[in-house]
């Protein structure tokens, strides 16, 4: 029988209490599987915190201490965990003992970091996996002494490769689907730490932020799993942001490439790479919310294969502030042979990911995650691009998408999507700064003033749904 592999995110980990939520998720299964856990709540981001200040203070006594604190915090955190979660004080001594020495082997990186005052790629990759790899430890433990054969399966014993990209890796299937589906065979409960795979030297890199999502679909690709399934505190994907709109519609099925759209331009259900490693297999991912335990595993939304155009085409209404625009201005970039070329050879050696390009005769407009506009803008004027007359900037913006399978239909219907989202945005008053349409099949777009990012979701989502 085929195993599942069950993903479990850091909005699952939020109080020591989570923990016998998850335990009781495993029993409802009642079958052998694969869990990949993230950190807990946030300890991600303060590891980053860590990090940078040891860097900043290096070789001062104060950023030394402030580095044990930190440490000294995560043991008394992991020991709260285990004494609302395990009775028996003498398996508690075990396995703090278990943790104490993962958490001696972090406070020697940054003790090292101090010493060098620099971070290396492969350092810092290592640092900010130790969350999750505290979480497997703990969940794994934790399972075993409710009576569930469990055991913990860290990527370097499994044999979960990557491309060797530190910070933001992807997996090499073709040397990790034999070894990691072989060490994952056994009938029992695997708990397998998220965010990280292995380089072919043994070195951890990171699959980047949010990366555990992708950890969980590299593994189901490598064991052929029946399904991913996705356990979060929401009831799956919406027609919209409930925090914007009023009454969101649920939606039942999605197809990959919806589901990716999604991701992509916003919703935070799934990290936007999810999908990559199962559209080929045909691997369905199951969205299920941790906190409705008397629906038991019926999910919320099912994303598969199926292509399906709704009546009303658009499934959902999604937005997102994490987008600027990086302008190269000139009588004549549009034609000029060559100039996004350049512009993409140099912002791929400074490691910046291009979002999309839109272009006109004047002017050619990138569009980049917001924390990466200073080094491109930086990158790109330094360039001295012929027939670039003016590099600009502009991060006050956002994206709001319409997603669904039929968007950019031939017919009349699919046709009028795009341009019904934009004139229900401008009738509201919001400012649109560029729109866009055919990048993807299932998606058109719009750039908004950042200030009107949530009147054009509801005017948007209105339009559609009524509400």
């Amino acid at each position: 029988m085929k195993k599942i592999v069950v993903k479990f995110g850091g909005s699952n980990l939020r109080k020591p209490q989570d923990i016998d939520r998850i335990v009781n998720v495993v029993q409802t299964y009642n079958r052998p599987l694969v869990l990949v856990v993230s950190a807990f709540y946030g300890i991600t981001n303060a590891l980053i915190e860590c990090v940078q200040a040891a860097k900043e203070g290096a070789g001062t006594q104060a950023a030394l201490a402030d580095s044990r604190n930190y440490t000294q915090t995560l043991r008394t955190l992991k020991s709260e965990i285990l004494i609302a979660n395990i009775s028996d004080a003498a398996l508690r001594v075990d396995i703090e003992k278990a943790l104490g020495e993962r958490l001696d082997q972090l406070d020697r990186y940054l003790t090292g970091i101090h010493c060098i005052g620099d971070v290396p790629t492969f350092v810092n990759d290592a640092i900010l996996s130790y969350g999750e790899r505290l979480s497997s430890l703990l969940l794994s433990e934790v399972l075993k002494s409710r009576g569930i054969a469990a055991q913990e399966a860290l990527p370097e014993d499994i044999g979960l490769m990557t491309d060797g990209v530190f910070g933001n890796s992807a997996c090499d299937f073709a040397a990790s689907s034999a070894s990691v589906a072989e060490a994952l065979s056994a009938d029992k409960v695997y708990v397998v730490p998220g965010f990280y795979g292995v380089d072919a030297s043994g070195k951890t890199t990171l699959f980047g932020r949010g990366g555990s999502d992708y950890s969980a679909a590299s593994i189901a690709a490598c064991i052929d799993a029946e399904s991913l399934d996705v356990w979060k505190d929401v009831d799956g994907f919406l027609s919209a942001d409930p925090g914007a709109v009023s009454a969101p519609r649920s939606i039942a099925q999605l197809n990959y490439l919806e589901a990716a759209e999604l991701s992509y331009f916003g919703a935070k259900i799934l990290h936007p790479r999810t999908v990559e490693p199962l559209f080929d297999r045909e691997i369905p991912i199951r969205i299920l919310n941790i906190m409705r335990p008397e629906r038991g595993l019926q999910p919320y939304t099912l994303i598969n294969a199926q292509r399906k155009v709704t009546r009303d085409v658009v499934k959902s209404v999604t937005s997102t502030e994490d987008v600027a625009i990086l302008k190269l201005h000139g009588p004549g970039v549009g034609f000029k042979a060559g100039i996004l070329a350049e512009v993409t050879q140099t912002l791929d050696s400074h490691g910046i990911n291009i979002k999309s390009v839109l272009t006109a005769q004047t002017a050619i407009n990138v569009l980049l995650s917001r924390d990466h506009l200073d080094a491109a803008y930086a990158a790109v004027s330094a360039h001295h691009l012929n027939g670039v007359v003016e590099v600009s900037r502009n991060d006050a913006v956002a994206i709001v998408a319409v997603v669904g399978d039929g968007v950019l239909d031939a017919s009349d219907v699919g046709s009028a999507i795009a341009s019904r989202a934009l004139s229900a945005a401008i009738a509201s008053g919001v400012r649109v700064c560029l729109a866009a349409a055919g990048a993807s099949e299932v998606a058109a777009y719009m750039l908004v003033h950042e200030d009107d990012r949530k009147r054009a979701l509801q005017a948007v989502h209105a339009e559609f749904f009524g509400v």
